[in-house]
Parts: C-alpha cells; sequence; structure tokens
C-alpha cells in the first residue's frame, strides 16, 4: 500500500477510527529478512534485560502491522498552528503528526506538506519598487526584534534597493542572519555586507 500510494507513513486506525499508531518506513529498517536487525556486542547483551530484547525480536520479525507500529503517536488537533506542528516534529524528531478531532483521524501532516505551506509564502518574482527609506525601516525594525541583533549596533543603509550592513557584530552567525533578514525585505535588490566580526569585550561603545 505505502509503494503502490508513494507515501512513507500511514495511520493505523481501528474499526471505530479511533488512532492506535503508526507505521512508517522508518519501522521497516530493523528487519530479520533484510539482515538489518538490531546486533550489539556480547558484552553488552547481558546489560539488556530479555523483556527488551524479545520486543526487538519482533519489531524484526513481526508480521501484522500492531508488531511493528509505532503505538506513542505524537498528534495535533485541527486548530493547531503550522508553528506547533513543526515544533512537535522538532521536539520528538518525527517526519508526520496525525490530525485528531474528537478521538477521529481527520488528516495528516508531512514535512513535504509544510515545505509546500514554505513555497506558497515565498515572494513572487515581479520587480518591485519601493521606496529606500521604507525598506531601511523594515529592516531595523526586523534586526531590532531578534535577540541575536546587539541594539544600535548594525547600521542600515539603502540605495536603490542595495542595501549596506555596517557595524558591530560579536559571532560569525549573527552576519549569515543579518544578510537574510534584510535579504528577506521587499523590495531588496543586493545586500552588502560591511559588518566586521568583534571579540564581546574588544569593544567599548560610548552613547
Amino acid at each position: 500500500l505505502m509503494l503502490s500510494s508513494k507515501i512513507s507513513g500511514l495511520p493505523v486506525i481501528r474499526i471505530d477510527g479511533v488512532l492506535v499508531g503508526i507505521i512508517s518506513e522508518g519501522d521497516f529498517l530493523r528487519r530479520g529478512e533484510l539482515g538489518t536487525q538490531r546486533k550489539r556486542p556480547r558484552w553488552l547483551e547481558f546489560l539488556v534485560s530479555p523483556g527488551r530484547v524479545a520486543e526487538e525480536y519482533v519489531l524484526a520479525n513481526g508480521r501484522r502491522v500492531e508488531e511493528v507500529m509505532t503505538d506513542s503517536v505524537v498528534t495535533a488537533s485541527p486548530n493547531a498552528s503550522l508553528a506547533e506542528v513543526v515544533e512537535l516534529m522538532t521536539h520528538h524528531r518525527i517526519k508526520r503528526v496525525p490530525i485528531v478531532d474528537g478521538g477521529k483521524v481527520v488528516g495528516m501532516i508531512a514535512r513535504s506538506d509544510l515545505l509546500r505551506a514554505l513555497l506558497h509564502t515565498q515572494p513572487t518574482s515581479t520587480p518591485t519598487t519601493i521606496d529606500d527609506e521604507q525598506i531601511r525601516q523594515s529592516i531595523v525594525a526586523e534586526l531590532a526584534a531578534q535577540k541575536w541583533a546587539g541594539k544600535d549596533l548594525i547600521n542600515v543603509t539603502v540605495d536603490k534597493g542595495i542595501v549596506k550592513l555596517s557595524g558591530a557584530i560579536f559571532d560569525e552567525r549573527e552576519r549569515q542572519a543579518a544578510i537574510v533578514a534584510a535579504e528577506n525585505v521587499a523590495g531588496v535588490k543586493g545586500v552588502e555586507d560591511n559588518l566586521f566580526c568583534a571579540e564581546p569585550l574588544s569593544v567599548i561603545l560610548v552613547s
């Protein structure tokens, strides 16, 4: 079913519609048929309980969905925001989240769905003429909202859509973050990076 439908995971649902588990490609990685079942050094086998070994045997050799599926499923409600779903995926290191309403599965969100949603948020390639000062204010506001951007440390000037960034940063990762912040503002045609990176204690600012 997964191969013919070209999908990587399926919810497992009881006859009454209640979600009882999820089965995915990852559940088939440790299989006896492939010779990929979990193998440990002999000394480590003594530290693993017989129950755990028996559980792994079932996962590697079971023939029924209920024997190999993941039964502790992380779910979200239809009213959950995309940000909440992403947080669930990141925190639990999972690739898909069933959407459950009243105990019944009403949908599934996978990483590919998030990519499609991201695509729709990207600006079109149609040239847009926006006032330089408006662009500058938008970039300054974005930087001011970020914890990594020190207050009044990054200077922003704009000339015919070309943004020039200057000033101090204290971590090279802040450089790329500042460039991204500028590039994402509508009307920006290019970004010139004139930032310099200084040790946190080597710069004294005088107001």
